[in-house]
């Protein structure tokens, strides 16, 4: 993954539990040696992997309860890092911004030309639903979507509920959520 992702958790251990947690966590997932993470550079999966470890064990919290916060959080932090015009790109409604997730991704790969990104495939059930596929080479990070996806509920103004249908770990060739939505303001000027 790239440095982007492990600086957007520890900007999020910092923020919520301080400087001396985060050192803790490093400390935790034998990673001392890094100062810091440089956004624009590959970096192992196994060095995030360890960092969502250390964290658990550290915060005594649960990996999916991690995951869900760091992908709620990711929507800020990368508005925040200089890709709000980007993201605002993709789309100005949940359901538009999540039928163009993937071509967002392909823009992306164009500055991080290493990235692995997840797809997205989303099938709009009602005027206020949809079913969304999610399909990545990654290992675990289903909880990260439905973060991600509280987040993106919260930068559109709408109201969401998440319920996880299909597996990947239970077997299931990959994982799909069904999820509703209610705006709460209109965003079809």
């Amino acid at each position: 993954m790239y440095g982007l992702v492990n600086k957007a958790i520890q900007d999020m251990i910092c923020k919520y539990h301080g400087e001396d947690t985060w050192e803790t966590i490093k400390e935790k997932a034998e990673l001392e040696d890094i100062d810091f993470f440089i956004g624009m550079d590959a970096y192992s999966d196994d060095i995030t992997y360890r960092l969502v470890a250390a964290a658990c064990e550290v915060l005594g919290m649960e990996a999916d309860e991690i995951l869900k916060a760091f992908g709620e959080y990711w929507v800020t932090y990368t508005a925040e890092e200089g890709y709000g015009e980007l993201l605002d790109s993709a789309g100005n409604s949940l359901g538009k911004f999540m039928e163009n997730l993937d071509n967002l991704h392909a823009r992306v790969g164009l500055s991080f030309s290493e990235l692995r990104p997840p797809s997205f495939d989303c099938e709009h059930t009602t005027e206020n639903s949809m079913e969304l596929h999610y399909q990545s080479t990654r290992q675990g990070l289903a909880p990260m979507v439905i973060g991600l996806l509280h987040g993106l509920g919260k930068r559109f103004h709408t109201k969401v509920d998440i319920t996880q249908t299909s597996f990947r770990e239970q077997g299931a060739d990959h994982d799909i959520f069904s999820i509703e939505y209610e705006d709460s303001q209109d965003h079809d000027q």
